[in-house]
């Protein structure tokens, strides 16, 4: 029986009156499909696909490399050719069926070969047998030239194909609704395909990065510090309601720079002089990077540098020959090189790279070495390298669409061998498919105005604030940023008035001691906060901070911690470079919405008019989960979930935030029962429920609508039955017998779909849905472009309706999910993904900052994220 939905929380219970797990099946497409808004011709990234030969059958084999001598081949590296000499040398015996690699240890073909099991034997010419022509075993240059790694002679491997399984093309030609096919053999007969994209990219000598190749040829974005961004293209087979597809996309991974690595250290650190570089900096960024020695010809990967200068650093040698042949004896790196080859000049007084084993170092001075090309850079980008990339790599819609065009005429990817085999062919112009554009919602502001936004646009000229929260007793400080803080107060104040804001002059202008400036982040927050403190009774009620930089400043993150954790005050953190009337109604958005206020709401919301959610209390989630940069895997990852508060509003938020194991992306930490402790519940849902009942007259959520961000997939399952599981787990340790209804729809934005207008060159019109043909066979998902592409292509947003209890009607869901990107409260246009995901973003990302400076070890255990200070943890610090 259901209890009252007015009587206070009752008494925790140390467990669930009922079990909480169920297993939940993804949610089928429904028959019905939207229908409002205007009508849209759209062209889209995908080709179709025919297939003339649906009967057929991929074989899939496991392939094992060997040596000679037995030992085993890693076929990453040479894997390749050797299936291509394979081919060559064996075409007879395979009955000249083509093969479609992977690169390690998987190959297909169609239809069987002639037997199961083959033993081969093959031979490369110039094979990678290295002769270690650098140092040798004890770290000298060896000049006999002892074979190790990488040799030019003729060697023989061992090549073992064993058959595994078959894989019917047929399951992924899923053409009729509600058609249903095993997941399983499905993904393995896409994989099929994919993997001969793969393989036609690398006969082509293309970098491969997973689905995406790049071209040596194509042109290159130079983002500063030795990296360059170069354009290629992402291909892949998709099953979608209107047939199999070909999706092309325009991708950039980040190289190196070619060429000598003096040269790129020189940029990298943006020193002008090698005796200025970091060395202990430039060993952690060459590690594994690939160089060509000049004197030999030949590739090598960095392992480290020398512990000594070239000039200093010694090796034992043995005599070749006069009368202490074959004794040895010491001599440094340079003198053998001058010796041998040319003398070491501009790096006679630097480290050399160490290109050989940790316990069998080769040195080779670096002025011998260059960078060789295609090579990935994977370390994190700075905020000015990001910015450099994403403005000079974007692509108008007109230019992007002539870009896929011609990639499809330039590549021709049904003449490949084996898909013709297949008797597939794609046609060569993009999808055509309809879409339609829904209405905005309306919008309230101040005085009761009403707002209609133009193609997800508004602004708050000649316009009041929905509820304005008064600015008493407060202050300024200024992180040593030259300007005048005491006009910036004025100004903030004058444009407050105009919107509604009530603001006294602040309390206190605290200017950074200048002897400051040259400590820590940390210590100069700390020195800075005790300054303030000294002139008020009592702790401020908000602070505007100004940072010396307008990006990536050290000081927000320590800043940030310390005021929302230890001394419960909500911050504006600025850089007033350029300063408007239109940028300090920005902040000030920004600021009232911290402190409490509202800026504005839908109309839809006032009028409780919200179909299924304004008359059942209904909590609204956006989950994420926000991990370390690259090349740093011990960097713990932070789970952030916002919660609606004040139902039936959907504007307002709270956050919820923990660390957890580094790089994973399911979150652990949203049930947490604490053992003998009456009140046993430290997770996320638990703060989140009790603060829902708070601030809807004691209401409890009896609908949950989840909004996931950041998952694949292949990790739909885990979000219905590991964190569905944990909120219903959380919900019920409080007491309750029954479990909410649940909708969960996974949001995402990293997927290669994209949408054109067919009859223009202009992005597609702020909320631009399509729900047929380009989507699933059989799941339950549309795409949708809620906000305005003012710059390069807009990317829509991928919505998968996971579940649906609730009971939405496709009109509903899809207008429901359209408003909340006009709810963020520090926007003025529609964003392009809902509020709630954009919140959890935004809280994850600010909590990551409070470790950025904190030394984890490897195997420490992962640190608990301080909690926020009771005066702010309700507040919307996110904003």
């Amino acid at each position: 029986m259901e209890k009252s939905s007015s009587l206070p929380l009752p008494p925790i219970s140390k467990e669930p009156e009922q079990s909480s797990h169920r297993d939940y099946a993804i949610k089928t497409r429904p028959h019905a499909v939207g229908s409002t808004g205007n009508r849209i011709e759209l062209c889209t990234n995908h080709f179709n696909v025919s297939v003339r030969q649906p009967d057929v059958v991929f074989y899939q084999y496991t392939v094992s490399i060997t040596t000679e001598n037995g030992d085993d081949v890693d076929g990453k590296g040479i894997g390749r050719k050797l299936m291509d000499q394979l081919f060559k040398t064996y075409s007879f015996d395979l009955d000249s069926k083509r093969l479609a690699y992977d690169g390690e240890k998987t190959l297909y073909t169609v239809g069987p070969l002639p037997q199961n099991d083959f033993d081969f034997q093959v031979i490369l010419e110039g094979s990678f047998s290295k002769r270690d022509c650098g140092v040798s075993d004890d770290g000298s240059p060896s000049g006999t030239c002892k074979r190790s790694k990488r040799s030019f002679l003729p060697r023989s491997y061992k090549v073992q194909i064993h058959f595994s399984a078959k894989i019917p093309l047929k399951t992924v030609l899923v053409t009729q609704r509600g058609a249903i096919t095993p997941d399983k053999s499905a993904q393995d007969a896409l994989r099929v395909l994919d993997i001969v994209l793969r393989q036609q990219a690398a006969e082509r000598g293309c970098l491969l990065v997973r689905q995406a190749f790049f071209h040596n040829d194509r042109t290159y974005v130079d983002v500063g510090g030795g990296v360059r961004g170069i354009r290629g293209f992402h291909s892949s087979f998709r099953p979608t309601h209107g047939g199999l597809s070909l999706n092309i996309d325009v991708s950039t991974t980040m190289i190196l720079e070619p060429g000598p690595v003096i040269k790129f250290l020189l940029a990298n650190q943006s020193v002008e002089s090698p005796r200025q570089i970091d060395w202990i900096k430039a060993a952690k960024m060459l590690k594994h990077m690939r160089v060509k020695a000049s004197h030999r010809n030949m590739e090598f990967k960095i392992i480290g540098l020398s512990p000594k200068p070239c000039n200093q650093q010694l090796f034992s040698m043995k005599n070749k020959d006069g009368e202490h042949e074959g004794q040895t004896r010491e001599i440094t790196v340079y003198e053998y090189f001058k010796q041998t080859y040319t003398e070491p000049t501009s790096s006679a007084y630097l480290p050399c790279l160490d290109v050989g084993k940790p316990n069998r170092p080769n040195y080779l001075p670096l002025e011998f070495c260059n960078l060789v090309t295609l090579q990935r850079y994977t370390k994190a980008l700075s905020g000015r390298q990001r910015a450099s990339l994403a403005e000079k790599s974007r692509q108008k819609p007109l230019e992007k669409m002539k870009s896929l065009n011609d990639a499809m005429r330039t590549y021709c990817y049904d003449e490949d061998p084996f898909l013709a085999g297949c008797g597939i062919s794609i046609e060569k112009q993009m999808t055509r498919v309809e879409g339609r554009v829904l209405k905005p919602p309306t919008l309230k502001f101040g005085k009761d105005e009403d707002c209609k936004p133009c193609n997800g646009r508004w602004n708050f000229n000649s316009k009041l604030l929905l509820e304005p929260t008064a600015i008493k007793n407060w202050a300024v400080v200024n992180f040593s940023f030259p300007c005048d803080s005491s006009q910036i107060s004025r100004e903030l104040i004058s444009c407050g008035r105009k919107k509604g804001i009530e603001i006294d002059r602040p309390f206190a202008l605290v200017e950074e001691d200048p002897q400051s400036k040259k400590a820590g982040p940390v210590e100069r927050v700390e020195r800075m906060i005790a300054k303030m403190m000294k002139k008020f009774p009592d702790p401020p009620h908000f602070i505007l901070c100004i940072l010396p930089e307008r990006k990536n400043s050290d000081i927000y993150g320590p800043w940030k911690k310390i005021c929302l954790t230890r001394e419960g005050i909500n911050t504006q953190c600025i850089c007033p470079t350029k300063i408007s009337e239109q940028y300090f109604t920005n902040v000030l958005l920004k600021i009232n919405s911290k402190l409490g206020g509202i800026n504005s709401l839908l109309e839809i919301e006032i009028s409780c008019s919200i179909p299924l959610i304004n008359k059942i209390p209904t909590l609204i989630l956006g989950m994420d989960v926000s991990h370390g940069p690259p090349g740093r895997a011990n960097v713990p990852s932070v789970a952030a979930v916002v919660g609606s508060t004040c139902w039936p509003l959907i504007s307002r938020y709270r956050a919820a935030v923990r660390t957890q194991s580094p790089k994973v992306e399911m979150i652990d930490s949203l049930f947490q029962p604490i053992e003998n402790v009456e009140k046993g519940d430290n997770g996320i849902m638990n703060e989140l429920f009790v603060e829902f009942y708070k601030t809807s007259r004691s209401r409890k959520p009896k609908q949950i609508i989840i909004f996931r961000d950041g998952v694949s997939e292949s990790q739909f399952n885990q979000v219905l039955n590991i964190e569905v599981d944990q909120i219903i787990k959380a919900y019920q340790h409080l007491g309750e017998s029954d479990v909410p209804k649940f909708t969960v729809i996974v949001a995402q934005k990293n997927h290669h779909t994209k949408l054109f207008q067919a009859k223009g060159h202009e992005n597609v019109p702020a909320g631009t849905v399509v729900d047929t043909k380009i989507v699933h066979p059989t799941n339950y998902d549309f795409y949708m472009c809620a906000h305005a592409g003012i710059i390069g292509t807009s990317r829509p947003a991928h919505y998968h309706v996971l579940l649906d209890e609730i009971g939405f009607e496709p009109d509903d869901l899809q207008n429901l999910i359209h408003s909340l990107c006009y709810v963020n409260q520090r926007s003025t246009t529609a964003t392009s993904i809902v509020a709630p995901v954009r919140y959890a973003h935004l809280a994850a990302a600010q909590f990551a900052q409070f470790t950025k400076f904190e030394d984890i070890g490897e195997n420490e255990n992962i640190p608990e994220l301080p909690r926020l200070h009771e005066r702010v943890e309700s507040s919307m610090f996110f904003c």
